[in-house]
């Protein structure tokens, strides 16, 4: 349908005549602009005729949104930059039907492009374009008040800002049509990132539910609310955060993973990977903070205490083996990997990573990223990186026997390898690997150590305090009352750099399995991982939690903070 449609259907209900209609074609010409614009401009029709004249001949009905209130349910159908984006406002839904006011009954296009999009029937009613806009300033325009509320419930820091375009950022503020770059939920999204990054927050989660909508940050492990917006704006917030990063807006049944890159200030760049999970009350939206410039590559900068750095320093520079770093998702894992990895990268050294995701970029090393859905897998990838002659290969996780079994021989065949699994501790990755299929002869071969790890808050320095410990800890740290006199513990008072937690930052406490003639003689017998911890403890094998009684001692963590971490894990 092109312009012509217009002017025959006023010229059929008389409300022009030929003569007229000649005059708009030429001035449309002559100004460029639309035929409706220009009939609106001579005279010929006012826009309300115009709209209800499209309106009879596309058996649509008229609205006049000046006398008409749509629901706070039917208005969260549309986010506000879709609303703003294509000059439409939700009116009606019902039986899975959603009734929108347009201006342009023309736009048959647009009316599809929605329906695909809400994943929901879409029917147009027509109304005049100026009450539309002025009817979603008047609804969606109210979100200011609440969110200018909310910003300054949140503290913003005048020198952390988003700056999109020079990130290079797609699907940012800077691309919408409309040019709305100062729109509220922009502003909000933008600043829950900036404050989350300022807070040295590891994640923000975005969580709806039945009735609110709450915002969590996640620092040096544990999980702080911050205020949250109104639950109306839930929609336009993921919308927003799935608009940066290129994910699929009308896919809300199935879980989602995408990027986003920003800039937060001139020289700072950081990455967050989103994932999206449908959820009972609305899409639940985790965003993994990745900030190259804080990750302190070195086993001195995990926390690693002398003794322990020389044991895996030892570990590391043998020709070939297996190093296996053990703990649950968040333990540091990655981190203490790429301190291994640091520490080897030599020119005269090939080292290839194997990764799902790639998290950090490692300068001379060659990363490849895992995609199971085109059949890049572990196994896959580790297979072709033997062919590049490594020296090094490092494989993100240890998933399943295939590529158990390819590490293994790697190591055996003169690789030296590092990768990870999901044990408490580490004598239980020896009976993993035999679990998965591996024999218990190769385990023994390759391994030549495994460090099990969790990560700990460290004491705030600017609120740290002494204090006299009590029986109670004394008998917990194992020393005796007689030799309390000297013994000083360390807590945080709580001050507003650590926002009154009394921690700050994190570091880890590490169990060091290595492998020996003793426990290579265990793993063939195929012993319980009880039986092999205590045989190294025997031999010398500090445990997660007296690892952490070492640091609670030299003043780094609280006695507090080593039995919530380790609590079911030791005997």
């Amino acid at each position: 349908m092109g312009r012509d449609v217009l002017v025959d259907i006023l010229i059929a209900i008389q409300k022009i005549d030929a003569r007229q209609a000649e005059i708009v074609y030429a001035e449309s010409q002559k100004t460029g602009k639309s035929i409706k614009t220009t009939l609106i401009d001579k005279g010929f029709a006012a826009p309300l005729e115009i709209a209800k004249a499209l309106a009879y001949q596309f058996g649509m009905e008229v609205i006049q949104l000046n006398t008409f209130d749509p629901a706070p349910s039917v208005l969260e159908k549309i986010p506000r930059e879709m609303a703003y984006k294509y000059k439409i406002l939700p009116v009606e839904y019902d039986n899975d039907i959603l009734k929108i006011a347009l201006s342009d009954p023309l736009a048959l296009d647009l009316i599809e492009n929605l329906r695909f999009e809400l994943n929901c029937m879409v029917e147009g009613i027509v109304a005049l374009e100026d009450d539309i806009l002025r009817a979603i300033e008047k609804y969606y325009g109210a979100e200011e008040e609440k969110i200018d509320h909310l910003l300054r419930d949140i503290q913003e820091d005048s020198e952390i800002t988003i700056n999109e375009r020079d990130a290079g950022m797609s699907g940012s503020a800077g691309d919408d049509s409309d040019g709305n770059e100062d729109a509220p939920v922009i502003k909000l999204v933008n600043l829950i990132i900036t404050e989350a990054f300022r807070k040295n927050a590891s994640d923000i989660h975005l969580e709806p539910m039945e009735r609110t909508f709450r915002i969590r940050y996640r620092i040096d492990g544990v999980l702080h609310e911050i205020p949250g917006p109104p639950k109306r704006l839930q929609g336009a917030v993921i919308s927003r955060i799935k608009i940066m990063a290129n994910l699929d807006m009308a896919e809300k049944r199935l879980p989602q993973d995408g990027r986003i890159k920003i800039r937060v200030s001139k020289d700072k760049v950081i990455d967050l990977r989103v994932s999206t999970l449908p959820a009972n009350h609305g899409e639940s939206v985790v965003l993994r903070i990745l900030d190259k410039s804080g990750l302190s590559l070195g086993l001195t900068e995990t926390g690693m205490f002398t003794d322990d750095e020389k044991t895996i320093n030892d570990i590391i520079s043998m020709p070939n083996g297996i190093l296996l770093i053990t703990g649950p998702t968040g333990s540091g894992k990655t981190t203490t990997l790429y301190s291994c990895l640091h520490s080897l990268n030599q020119p005269n050294r090939k080292i290839i990573t194997v990764e799902d995701p790639v998290e950090y970029q490692l300068p001379g090393v060659n990363q490849v990223q895992v995609r199971s859905d085109i059949g890049l897998t572990f196994a896959q990838v580790l297979r072709s990186c033997l062919r590049q002659a490594p020296n090094i290969i490092m494989v993100g996780e240890i998933r399943d026997l295939e590529t158990a079994e390819i590490a293994v021989n790697a190591s055996l065949t003169g690789h030296l390898v590092f990768s990870t699994l999901h044990t408490n501790d580490a004598p239980g990755a020896i009976t993993r690997l035999i679990d998965q299929g591996v024999k218990p002869f190769l385990v023994a071969s390759a391994i030549r150590g495994i460090l099990a790890q969790r990560l700990v808050r460290k004491i705030c320095e600017n609120c740290k305090e002494d204090y006299e410990p009590t029986m109670r800890e004394l008998e917990l740290l194992g020393i005796d009352s007689s030799d309390a006199a000297n013994i000083r513990l360390y807590r945080g008072a709580g001050c507003a750099k650590c926002s009154n937690s009394g921690y700050k930052g994190r570091c880890g406490i590490f169990e060091i399995l290595v492998m020996n003639d003793e426990i290579q003689r265990m793993v063939y017998a195929r012993d319980s991982s009880s039986i092999i911890r205590s045989k190294a403890r025997e031999m010398g094998m500090r445990t997660l939690r007296e690892d952490g009684l070492r640091k609670v001692l030299s003043g780094m963590t609280s006695l507090e903070e080593i039995l919530r971490i380790t609590q079911g894990y030791e005997d």
